[in-house]
């Protein structure tokens, strides 16, 4: 069965926060729900975490590391689930439920399988 990878852009907001607990009931709540279809995922840190590393010159060149994210949003990027759906379709229909869609957006993307 294919898997997707569902990529939450949302608010910025750090899930171990206590003011965080409202999203975070959602988040548990829509984990339990779709528990037969979700193979992984991790909730990120808010983006003043970031490290963004570009390497000057490609393959052997310079690192360069920068504080903070690769380009300033209104949503950003959050967490992310990998699930196993029959078709795009009823990714989608998962998707849907995952609470950043409320306020924000769930992409969807087909995962490639190397055959590992």
């Amino acid at each position: 069965m294919p898997q997707y990878a569902a990529i939450i852009f949302a608010s910025d907001v750090d899930p171990t926060k206590p003011e965080a607990a409202d999203m975070m009931k959602d988040y548990n709540e829509f984990g339990a729900a779709a528990q037969a279809v979700i193979r992984g995922g991790a909730a990120l840190y808010p983006t003043a975490t970031a490290t963004t590393v570009r390497v000057t010159g490609g393959k052997g060149g310079d690192i360069v590391t920068t504080d903070g994210p690769y380009a300033e949003t209104k949503e950003a990027l959050t967490g992310f689930y990998l699930i196993e759906c029959a078709d795009l379709d009823e990714a989608v229909k998962v998707a849907a439920q995952i609470p950043g869609a409320w306020d924000g957006a769930i992409e969807v993307r087909p995962v490639v399988d190397f055959g590992r």
